[in-house]
């Protein structure tokens, strides 16, 4: 026994060489690990990230009804959004969430005409509808047929402290053209994943 002590250096030591108190001394490291891993997941989930369900075809065809993605609740805390992101936000009038692409932001002039979109007089390059718009075009129809209620928008400048948005589907949207300027104070966050359903994951265009 005292040979046992001195080779343990003052732990007990069983005929095997192993200390009998190692098995629980490794469950209860591996259930502090287990519970920090929660912790940061629960921290994560609700601090920094959101997932948010697609519900309708405003957004088509990058965005579908049931689609899963993941929002980045942190990125406007530290900057404002800018013009191309996806963004989610609140809209109090329909007690609902949106998700909708950021067209204008504050001191922006923005007029859309047809399928034209023109930011400060310059045409916006939508590289992610171009495709939706080009077929459209081929069967002689316009990808956006509805008009830009210009009369709700003065001089179609955006305020400060807001954005101006539109859906990807322009003929199938309710955005800034029905419901006005969205408040920054009202977006949840941009949309930076898909990762429901599993074949259709993917980082988000901005």
């Amino acid at each position: 026994m005292q040979q046992d002590l001195q080779q343990g250096q003052g732990e007990v030591i069983d005929s095997n060489g192993q200390s009998p108190r190692k098995p629980k001394n490794e469950v209860l490291e591996w259930i502090k690990a287990i519970a920090i891993a929660l912790v940061l997941v629960i921290l994560i989930r609700w601090l920094l990230f959101k997932p948010f369900i697609v519900d309708g075809p405003s957004m088509k065809p990058n965005f579908h009804t049931g689609e899963r993605v993941i929002v980045n609740e942190i990125l406007y805390d530290i900057r404002k959004p800018e013009r191309g992101e996806v963004i989610v936000f609140h809209v109090p009038s329909e007690g609902r969430d949106f998700i909708k692409r950021v067209i204008g932001v504050a001191g922006d002039t923005v007029t859309v005409e047809g399928d034209v979109v023109t930011v400060n007089g310059e045409p916006v390059n939508e590289t992610y509808i171009q495709s939706a718009i080009d077929d459209a075009h081929n069967n002689n129809i316009l990808y956006n047929n509805k008009n830009f209620p210009n009369e709700q928008f003065t001089d179609n400048k955006v305020p400060e402290g807001h954005v101006f948005v539109m859906g990807d589907n322009r003929s199938d949207s309710t955005d800034s053209r029905m419901i006005g300027y969205v408040p920054l104070g009202d977006i949840v966050g941009r949309a930076d994943l898909i990762f429901w359903p599993v074949k259709n994951i993917s980082l988000i265009n901005h």
